[in-house]
């Protein structure tokens, strides 16, 4: 492949996308270029603070804790407040969390931050992925997830290499570094974000008929009515998102197993850093060769194919024996998720009616901090018990029954635009009334098309 022709494939994957959403990237690069806290925080406990490594891991898993409560509380302020405020906001308490943790010693006080910054850092991202969904329309939504995750790839890599070599200033200076790059991250949204929750449906109601305001006045009630609970009962949607839950524990569980597993087999520890690097280096290096590759295929087909990838990445980790073989398992899983995150969040804003995108994305986030959470401690319970190749087993059966779950379950769902019925062909002569309008099948609903029309549910 020339040069010229990897320009142009480039120039394409960028190219066509709303300047919001340029904006909304460079507050996610920055936002993550100064990620410091989780990245240092076990070392700073451990070797600042002189707690222990268990102590380390829990303060570690308050924070996931922390996301399975702020990704729905994100998703409800999302719909409620408007999408920038409350990214404005979660932004700022993720800011103060940061900064607090530079003064605050004390046992309880650290985990009480860890656990509120979880709660921060999990809330904004189902305003973001609103966002995302609002402003892009729906033919490249999945085409602007990727390089939104792209970013944020790019951002961490060089967090952790700045970070690194920045170690001789102090951990708190990292941290109050991490505190200024995410009040920078807010002022970029607060400055040149627009908000772009949709209007009320409402209003159109002034001109209708005393039946039609009856009708309309009972829709707009409903969607004021929506909450998680309401999010749960959408069948579709809530298979999207168990099965999710399903690959986050296969995602999450290398980044607990995978060392235990390299020491079980003598490697050091500094293989295992060279090893996981890995992931990073593959996502930012090919991210936007993966996205030009599954550009325009199919959902179901993606996300099928992302959990038999991480299957088969993790299940492979049982017959590794060396760091290049362990290396080769990190870039098939890698691939997996690299096709896995923008698929599966324009799934979720496919399935997602305009009023309660919000919402969707927060069910949808509290999937990963659920896996965030359960992944490492059953993960650590099953090496020290059963042993790693149970695991890695156990992994790759969970992967292979997700891309079952995804071929038999969403196939209607999230079908593309073969699910458009076309309006019966008009036959020559008097016509008595309006042939009717063509309908849009979607995950079991059927809507209107002029409704559907240029603004499909989940778009």
């Amino acid at each position: 492949m020339s040069i010229s022709t990897l320009r142009r494939s480039a120039r394409e994957t960028v190219s066509g996308l709303p300047p919001g959403f340029w904006w909304l990237w460079l507050s996610t690069l920055v936002n993550r270029t100064g990620a410091f806290v989780l990245t240092f925080l076990s070392l700073y406990l451990t070797l600042e603070l002189g707690h222990s490594a268990w102590f380390a891991g829990l303060v570690v898993a308050l924070h996931g804790l922390g996301g399975v409560a702020g990704s729905p509380l994100g998703g409800v302020l999302t719909d409620r407040w408007g999408r920038r405020p409350t990214m404005v906001t979660m932004h700022l308490a993720g800011a103060a969390c940061a900064a607090a943790l530079a003064l605050v010693t004390s046992a309880w006080g650290i985990a009480a931050v860890v656990l509120l910054m979880g709660v921060a850092m999990q809330a904004v991202r189902p305003p973001i992925n609103a966002t995302i969904a609002d402003m892009v329309p729906a033919h490249d939504v999945r085409r602007a997830y990727a390089l939104n995750y792209w970013a944020l790839n790019l951002g961490f890599a060089i967090a952790s290499i700045g970070g690194g070599a920045a170690a001789f200033l102090g951990y708190r200076t990292l941290f109050v570094v991490d505190a200024v790059a995410t009040v920078l991250c807010a002022v970029i949204v607060f400055l040149r974000l627009p908000e772009t929750r949709p209007e009320r449906p409402a209003r159109t109601e002034e001109r209708s008929t005393a039946g039609e305001k009856s009708a309309a006045g009972e829709k707009s009630a409903a969607e004021e009515k929506v909450s998680t609970l309401t999010v749960l009962r959408d069948a579709p949607f809530r298979t999207l998102v168990l099965l999710n839950l399903l690959v986050c524990l296969v995602f999450t569980a290398p980044w607990i197993g995978l060392p235990l597993t390299m020491a079980d087999q003598g490697l050091p520890a500094s293989s295992y850093g060279v090893v996981i690097a890995v992931n990073g280096i593959v996502i930012v290096g090919f991210q936007l060769l993966v996205n030009k590759l599954t550009d325009k295929r199919s959902p179901v087909l993606l996300l099928a194919l992302s959990s038999l990838l991480f299957a088969l990445g993790t299940g492979a980790t049982a017959l590794a024996g060396s760091s290049v073989a362990f290396a080769a398992t990190v870039v098939v899983w890698t691939v997996g998720e690299m096709i896995h995150v923008p698929t599966n969040a324009a799934a979720t804003a496919r399935l997602a009616p305009e009023h309660a995108r919000g919402r969707y994305q927060g069910v949808m986030g509290m999937s990963w901090a659920v896996a965030g959470f359960v992944a490492p401690i059953l993960a650590g319970a099953i090496v020290d018990g059963p042993g790693p190749d149970v695991l890695w087993a156990a992994t790759a059966a969970i992967g292979v029954l997700a891309a079952a779950g995804y071929a038999t379950r969403l196939r209607k769902a999230l079908a593309e635009d073969e699910d458009v019925v076309a309006a019966p062909v008009p036959v020559p002569g008097p016509v008595p009334s309006p042939a009717p309008a063509p309908v849009v099948v979607k995950g079991g609903d059927t809507e209107d098309a002029e409704d559907a029309e240029g603004s499909p549910v989940g778009a």
